[in-house]
């Protein structure tokens, strides 16, 4: 017959034994998701944005225009890390710099080399963003060549045709695509 003493020291041993399993449970959740947010780039962007944070005067300091409405900061962010704008300055979208067109060539020949060597076993979102990529890319040129595009309203299944068809475009305008 056990006695009292022995049957609350098994149950000590075992509850804590189960404490250790629970805290080593824990620990790799814990461990899991931020090797998550790291290969997701979370962990970057969270960075990033505490140095802006840093970076940016207070809100104190900052002029205030009289007889304006309060501004709203823009409290949105983009999957990728990035702030969403959620009021824009008045006057219009505004100028983008252009980029050289030899690098958007360079970029162009480089995103048609890796689109062309796509391997079968790539998820299908990779190739989905390179040719987002090299979409975005064919309208810069076609811009700063004065080439007409409707790469940007032709519906999806036509698109490919389209691309074909800008290319020849901007070759025929002489920019380099191929090689």
């Amino acid at each position: 017959m056990p006695s009292g003493g022995s049957v609350s020291a098994e149950t000590g041993a075992s509850l804590l034994q189960l404490g250790g399993t629970v805290a080593l449970l824990v620990v790799g959740v814990a461990v899991l998701l931020l090797l998550v947010r790291w290969a997701t780039g979370q962990l970057q962007a969270d960075r990033a944005a505490r140095r802006r944070a840093r970076s940016a005067p207070p809100a104190a300091t900052r002029p205030a225009t009289a007889g304006a409405p309060p501004r709203r900061r823009a409290t949105g962010s983009h999957p990728a890390g990035r702030r969403v704008p959620r009021d824009t300055a008045p006057g219009g979208p505004l100028e983008r710099p252009h980029r050289p067109l030899e690098r958007v060539a360079a970029d162009l020949r480089r995103l048609a080399r890796e689109l062309a060597m796509v391997p079968g076993g790539m998820p299908m979102e990779r190739r989905r963003g390179l040719l987002a990529a090299y979409d975005d890319l064919l309208v810069e040129a076609a811009a700063l060549l004065e080439v007409p595009q409707q790469l940007t309203e032709v519906p999806e299944e036509a698109r490919e045709l389209e691309r074909i068809r800008l290319l020849g475009a901007l070759e025929a305008a002489g920019l380099v695509v191929t090689g």
